[in-house]
């Protein structure tokens, strides 16, 4: 039997129709609440800019959130679905803290083609919550007085790099990256990862490799399939595996197990931790502890401890060199609280208040996280309003454009430290500073991340200046690829010895 033509051109209408009925049927849902937001376009909703890479998430999140500047609250579609970005503090405080019991999923997918993807950050709430309970002692205030040594050594090794540099332009954002990975090599699987003293170092080629594969088309293209057709991914999304980067964190975890077994080694950290999580399984209900999972928990807290901070070390530097009274204000800090031992301590970083500020400052401005992600359990109505969501949405609280408001942080443009002055800090909302996000689901490594670059910082400006140079972006130009906060240019700057 032939098919006319005409047959043909009704069917691919019919097709066609159909295709897009299914990308538009949604884009009454927020209009029909009394939710303002932008309108939405076939296909990409309202991502097209991000899709395409031709706006990072930071800037797209602050030209919404700045567009709606009246608005409590903003509807966007991601491609067909509709999310949630909120602004309003009290809202927002609402859904981190007093309603956390139905937000507690970040509304992220494990990838059935990614074990390291069942990590505390990524889990679903039933697995969560009995797992993050059991991984919080190794970040309690003692945990970190004891490992502080392992950091300090690590700062000795930084400082001792930096020597060769001396009166050179360097990019500082590859340098802090070293020095983070040497402190989680270190501190989380207790082995040297030596990316100071290798330039062909495992860790930092791995880190690096991370880095450029989350920013890559195929990650991309993997995003896309996970979000709009599970189904096809189920199948081919085999193809999108970084299987080089699981193999080495699988590899490393059990390995370094199965060594610390077999010569009877006890160290109390993150690896000693999970070795007693395996050894008693029934610990953790419904989590079968693979090597897998296990390397699954250590993948994440080697790339949030070497990206965040590293992140944040180069920052900081950078807007010193740009800034040198603050730069001379905390060295002057530093050198005064070291006094003659010249010694890094624990209680000496811990009283170091201009220093937390200048952290703090930097973390506002730079936050490397630009936006937490949640999603609703059941029917909500948010307090206060008569907009109520279904179970099941996704919800954007966007750090990067909150703390670039106005409205908390006068010249938010301007680098200064005394926005965390004790005043200061009890004057505005707490819902206005959310760099380690808030509430139970908050980062489990905050205190970590904060020593962490805190003694980075502090072993630099200790022995060195820096200060900008003709390679240095002082536009700080982004990485639209990148989802976390990424310099496209690095964060080049010159580098000076100070006269003992």
């Amino acid at each position: 039997m032939e098919v006319t033509l005409i047959e043909w051109i009704i069917t691919l209408s019919v097709l066609s129709c159909g295709v897009y009925y299914y990308f538009v049927k949604n884009f009454n849902f927020w209009k029909s609440r009394g939710v303002a937001g932008p309108e939405p376009g076939f296909f990409f909703g309202n991502m097209k800019f991000l899709i395409t890479g031709k706006e990072s998430w930071t800037a797209f999140l602050r030209r919404i959130y700045q567009k709606y500047s009246d608005e409590p609250l903003v509807g966007i579609y991601a491609h067909r679905e509709p999310v949630l970005i909120m602004k309003d503090l009290d809202l927002i405080q609402a859904v981190l803290i007093k309603d956390f019991g139905n937000f507690i999923d970040r509304g992220m997918k494990v990838d059935v083609h990614d074990v390291l993807s069942n990590n505390l950050f990524m889990l679903d709430p039933k697995k969560w919550r009995p797992l993050r309970m059991k991984l919080s002692p190794v970040f309690t205030s003692g945990k970190l007085r004891d490992m502080f040594y392992l950091l300090n050594e690590c700062g000795n090794r930084v400082e001792k790099y930096l020597e060769k540099f001396d009166g050179q332009s360097v990019d500082m954002r590859d340098i802090a990256g070293k020095f983070a990975t040497d402190v989680i090599g270190l501190c989380a699987f207790g082995v040297e990862a030596n990316a100071l003293e290798e330039e062909d170092s495992v860790f930092r080629k791995m880190g690096l490799h991370l880095l450029q594969s989350m920013a890559s088309l195929k990650a991309l293209l993997k995003m896309y399939l996970m979000d709009m057709l599970p189904t096809v991914y189920k199948f081919v999304g085999g193809l999108t595996a970084e299987r080089e980067i699981q193999k080495f964190f699988i590899d490393l975890t059990r390995d370094t197990m199965e060594q610390r077994e077999k010569m009877n080694i006890t160290r109390h950290d993150f690896i000693d931790l999970l070795r007693s999580l395996k050894e008693e399984p029934n610990q953790i209900d419904d989590i079968e502890l693979t090597d897998g999972v296990l390397a699954a928990q250590l993948f994440v807290f080697f790339f949030a401890g070497f990206e965040t901070s590293s992140s944040t070390i180069s920052n900081c530097l950078f807007e010193l060199a740009m800034n040198h009274d603050i730069q001379d204000r905390l060295r002057e800090e530093i050198e005064r609280e070291l006094g003659k031992s010249r010694e890094i301590t624990y209680e000496g970083i811990k009283r170091m208040k201009y220093l937390d500020m200048v952290v703090k400052e930097t973390l506002r401005k730079y936050s490397p996280l630009p936006v937490l992600m949640r999603k609703s359990a059941e029917d909500y109505t948010f307090p206060g309003t008569n907009i109520s969501i279904p179970g099941k949405t996704g919800i954007l609280i966007p750090i990067c454009a909150i703390h670039k408001d106005p409205n908390y942080y006068p010249d938010p443009e301007v680098f200064n430290p005394e926005n965390f002055t004790d005043e200061a800090v009890q004057n505005r909302h707490p819902m206005a500073y959310l760099s380690f996000g808030d509430g139970p689901r908050n980062c489990i490594g905050a205190r970590f991340g904060s020593i962490q670059t805190k003694i980075g910082i502090a072993k630099l400006l200790q022995n060195f200046a820096v200060d900008i140079c003709d390679k240095t972006d002082k536009n700080y130009t982004l990485n639209n690829r990148a989802f976390m906060l990424q310099p496209k240019n690095g964060i080049v700057l010159k580098v000076t010895k100070l006269s003992s």
